[in-house]
């Protein structure tokens, strides 16, 4: 028995094993894909092309979208490895990042998603792919200080009739991708010498930034995951409570939601920045316990079926601190104006001059950007890691695109933190919870 029969023992004979499997006799699977048009959505007998979360035309849409900016970017073929832009055009939703794994986008055709073999049922049940296009490579390639999978991936695409096809114009990869590793890029190289691989600069994520009206339901629902999360940090938050109770309570109310929005696990966990920690973001938990008259920073998600809505606000324990005090009317002032001002055909950079604006006349200032576009998430961000909110930035604002807006203020000592999550209407925006844009006493 070798190593890829451990897993899937008396299967090793299926074609799409069989056929690609590097050193076998070339079979007629090459052949068939090469000659086979783009499958749709939802025509193959499996569990996840019978469970479509999407329409069909909803994932030809996107496809089409995707090989329109590979014409734009004078690409011949696309190779996608963040989990989010797997998830956005496939389906697929498991948890085998952390194993190489991609998703090969040709001119035209059948896209293959490669992964390792014991995830290849995964895809079965939440893609809409049909079995062909699923290939696994062996147990034996997985974290191997000699090879990598991608040796395996680049001979089967050679032995799929892919290499030639995709060879007159340059290849796009994820360079930015969280999963995709200087020896991933390396295999590559050297497995396809024929490619030219290039940055393919987001080309799925820039995609992803305007949301269809499917996209934004769930993110409606996401948002209610928000509410109970949220809801449920500040009613645990005490004198005497420790910040790990108070994490336990957020991770229950994201999984539980409310009923049908169930709770998806998020990209970031909760954070909790305490006290004096507070002049800082992004800072976890312990079982540090509150005290009198201290503040806290809460910011999490509601996740459902892998869309974001996050959300931030500052509470105390007791009687807060006039510096706050200070900074909830400001911080409150310089979101409403933004809020008033973001609307289609607005440039991002005049959100952040608005803010800048506010924060300035009460002599304050903040560096970092003020928000970024949201929708997808994987591990280990929420982010769709496209536009921003800053002055640097020139993107205009269209109707359909979602941001988290996080006024956060880190200051000497302590610091404030509100956002809100936002979807850019055909007249303005709107926000996806509503909660009081205050200082929160409990």
């Amino acid at each position: 028995m070798n190593e890829g029969e451990l897993f899937y023992a008396g299967e090793d004979n299926r074609p799409d094993v069989q056929g690609m499997r590097p050193g076998a006799r070339q079979g007629r699977a090459g052949q068939e894909v090469r000659a086979r048009p783009q499958p749709r959505p939802g025509e193959v007998d499996t569990i996840g092309a019978n469970n479509l979360w999407f329409s069909p035309d909803e994932y030809l849409g996107r496809i089409a979208s995707v090989r329109n900016r590979m014409v734009d970017q004078g690409l011949s073929a696309l190779i996608v490895t963040d989990p989010a832009n797997v998830y956005y055009l496939t389906g697929y939703n498991a948890w085998s990042f952390y194993t190489p794994q991609l998703l090969f986008v040709p001119a035209a055709g059948p896209l293959t998603l490669f992964l390792r073999d014991m995830d290849a049922r995964g895809a079965a049940h939440t893609s809409w792919l049909p079995p062909e296009d699923i290939v696994g490579y062996p147990e034996r390639y997985v974290q191997r200080p000699h090879i990598h999978p991608f040796d395996w991936v680049a001979f089967a695409l050679r032995q799929r009739w892919e290499v030639a096809r995709a060879s007159s114009s340059p290849v796009g990869v994820e360079m930015d991708s969280h999963f995709f590793s200087p020896r991933a890029f390396r295999s590559l190289v050297n497995g396809v010498p024929e490619w030219r691989l290039v940055d393919s600069f987001e080309l799925v994520n820039w995609i992803r930034a305007i949301k269809s009206p499917s996209e934004v339901a769930l993110m409606r629902n996401a948002a209610e995951v928000t509410t109970e999360s949220m809801n449920a940090a500040l009613g645990t938050i005490g004198v005497g409570i420790a910040q790990n109770e108070v994490a336990a309570e957020i991770a229950a109310a994201q999984a539980r939601g409310r009923g049908s929005s169930w709770g998806d696990y998020p990209a970031i966990v909760p954070l909790l920045p305490t006290g004096e920690s507070a002049d800082t973001p992004h800072l976890s938990w312990t079982d540090r316990k509150f005290i009198d008259d201290e503040s806290v920073s809460i910011e999490l998600a509601g996740v459902h079926r892998r869309y974001h809505v996050p959300l931030a606000r500052t509470a105390v324990v007791g009687k807060p601190k006039q510096e706050l005090i200070r900074l909830e009317g400001v911080v409150a002032e310089a979101l409403s104006a933004v809020l008033e001002v973001a609307a289609p055909e607005v440039a991002t950079a005049e959100l952040a001059r608005t803010w800048n604006r506010v924060l300035a006349l009460a002599g304050l200032e903040k560096p970092s950007r003020l928000g970024y576009s949201i929708g997808i998430g994987y591990p280990p961000d929420w982010g769709e890691r496209t536009i921003s909110i800053r002055t640097e930035d020139d993107q205009f604002l269209e109707a359909g695109m979602t941001f988290h807006l996080i006024c956060g203020m880190w200051m000497n000592g302590y610091g404030y933190e509100l956002s809100e999550s936002i979807l850019i209407t055909d007249t303005g925006c709107d926000t996806f919870t509503a909660f009081p844009r205050e200082l929160i006493r409990v």
